[in-house]
């Protein structure tokens, strides 16, 4: 629990994001961006295997959490590729200025 006036920053992947993964990945049929929904994907990292349980929050549902927190939300952002990325992915990132992948939240204890 944060102390009164605090302030938490969630970084989330973006709802649309996820949205445009299952529709790319042919999963449109089984999935609405307004529920929230619960997936496990393998992941090989190192050599090795791990099960991830992955979760889609609509954004909705991410700012009834907070407020219901008695969390404030003080601003939501749609960051900017980071500069870093722009300098290993120069082609990539000038195509695509912009592009939907995470949302941070700054949060203020009330």
């Amino acid at each position: 629990m944060l102390r009164p006036g605090g302030r938490l920053i969630a970084s989330v992947e973006h709802p649309f994001a996820i949205h445009l993964m299952h529709r790319l990945a042919g999963r449109e049929a089984d999935y609405n961006y307004f529920d929230t929904t619960n997936w496990s994907e393998e992941w090989n990292i190192g050599g090795r295997s791990a099960l991830m349980s992955l979760w889609h929050r609509p954004l909705h549902a991410m700012v009834e959490a907070f407020t219901a927190a008695g969390l404030q939300i003080t601003a939501i952002s749609e960051p900017d590729p980071d500069p870093a990325a722009r300098e290993l992915f120069p082609e990539e990132i000038a195509a695509k200025p912009r592009f939907l992948c995470f949302l941070f939240f700054v949060l203020r204890s009330e």
